[in-house]
């Protein structure tokens, strides 16, 4: 498809406006008036291919960085009470899908949070939940799990391992103890490394490693220091995330170093020259060391056992998703939902308690519904951000149009940024090098007005 653009005067961007990773985001959900029952959403949803993702909202520490939907610890017997919410919330889910077709699982991921805060009985009932109460076949299908150092033991890893663990997932971000401590994530690099050990003596398949850069202090030097330290390890994926400090957040109570309007837009300007310039320092390391780019964010090492089809970058961004536990969103057609959101501790121990008490999950409570458009451009989001692109003939296939005909506009700015893949074969919309390092510039600039406002009208909790 070829995406003709005039030279037009073009806007200063930053490179690092959001990562999108679900569209439309979660601020735009809102409480739904109308409380749809799960039944009559699901009833005419495709059901045998439907991803399963439960979310388990707690960690030992909170990091400098993360605006996850988690909380510090667990008194008082509260994962117990939440394991009980999630079998109560199972059921009414997989009542509501019925019984008139076959319902089938295509994927599985635990995340969180940690899910690895649980203990080795308690993993043992979430994953029963999975395959008792929803029919998830966890030994069948690809099952990813996220752990950290701390809590990546050897009788937990044995139990996922047990039950068919396909993919375990470690936030390592940094393997210099000095870095970890700029983003207020307490750990020891020899902390670290046990845990590697005892990851790959369980023998799961695949290991990705997460890493980040543009954090204080962080140099080429030490960047790569990070990623080689990592490669010792052969993961057979990596994900390389740009540094970001988002409000209500341990590092954006720090605050910035320097005060004043211009001070300030100085030293964005050089943490974005910095993020872009470590972004292409890890991202050829990765490929001259036999990797793959998936993604902006994902590396797969060229020989690493591949079990999934479509999307590979956050593939439960695809229609057919089912959400349990507070944090996780499910995805419908028409419409995407999930509990509250918040960032703030004191919020999100709140909903928590809530999510714990509640009896009836039978209906959606907060959400979007999603239009003809949204579906349009999502589907053009999903795909375009991953490394191999759109085929133009699928989304022919799907809506009936031509995506440069829906986004002409937008696709002419991309094109004369030097953002898309002139090189692309006919019928594959692609982005280019300099595209995918823009891709959280990229992927805002597709968002529809009434997510935008609806994002802008947010109120941060």
């Amino acid at each position: 498809m070829t995406i003709t653009t005039s030279t037009p005067v073009l806007p200063a961007v930053r490179p690092y406006e959001s990562y999108v990773y679900a569209y439309p985001h979660k601020t735009a959900y809102r409480p739904l008036e109308d409380r749809p029952a799960l039944r009559s959403l699901w009833a005419a949803e495709p059901k045998d291919a439907l991803s399963l993702y439960i979310h388990i909202p707690f960690c030992e520490v909170r990091c400098g960085f993360c605006n996850l939907f988690t909380r510090i610890g667990a008194p008082e017997e509260l994962t117990t009470r939440y394991l009980d919410a999630l079998d109560r919330q199972a059921g009414a889910v997989r009542d509501a899908l019925g019984d008139a077709e076959p319902v089938q699982f295509a994927a599985a991921a635990f995340g969180g949070g940690t899910p690895t805060f649980l203990t080795a009985g308690e993993l043992e009932r979430l994953c029963d939940i999975a395959e008792k109460r929803m029919g998830a076949e966890l030994r069948s299908v690809p099952l990813s799990v996220e752990t950290s150092p701390s809590t990546a033991t050897a009788d937990r890893l044995a139990v996922l391992a047990d039950r068919g663990t396909t993919r375990i997932s470690i936030g390592v971000q940094s393997f210099v103890d000095e870095e970890a401590r700029a983003a207020v994530r307490p750990q020891r690099r020899a902390d670290v490394e046990a845990a590697l050990g005892r990851i790959r003596d369980a023998r799961i398949p695949v290991l990705n490693i997460d890493l980040i850069y543009g954090i204080d202090g962080q140099t080429e030097r030490s960047w790569l220091a990070s990623l080689d330290a990592a490669l010792a390890w052969r993961p057979e994926e990596l994900y390389l995330y740009p540094l970001y400090v988002r409000p209500l957040t341990g590092l954006h109570r720090i605050g910035p170093a320097v005060t004043g309007p211009e001070a300030q837009a100085l030293e964005e300007a050089a943490w974005d020259e910095q993020r872009l310039r470590l972004y292409a320092v890890g991202r050829d390391h990765l490929l001259v060391h036999g990797y793959e780019q998936v993604s902006m964010r994902m590396f797969r090492r060229t020989d690493a056992p591949r079990k999934q089809e479509g999307p590979e970058d956050y593939a439960c961004q695809t229609d057919g998703m089912i959400g349990l536990g507070c944090g996780a969103r499910s995805y419908t057609s028409a419409l995407h939902y999930s509990f509250d959101y918040a960032v703030d501790m004191r919020e999100i121990r709140s909903i928590i308690d809530d999510f714990t008490a509640t009896e009836d999950f039978s209906r959606a409570e907060v959400g979007r519904y999603v239009d003809a458009d949204e579906a349009r451009r999502r589907h053009l989001l999903q795909s375009l951000l991953q490394a191999a692109g759109l085929p133009v003939a699928d989304y022919r296939a799907r809506f009936g149009t031509d995506p440069g005909a829906d986004f002409r506009a937008e696709l002419a700015g991309f094109a004369a940024r030097g953002w898309l893949d002139t090189s692309a074969p006919d019928g594959l919309l692609r982005l280019s090098p300099s595209g995918l390092a823009h891709s959280d510039a990229l992927g805002p600039a597709l968002f529809s007005p009434g997510v935008r406002a609806a994002m802008a009208a947010y109120e941060r909790k």
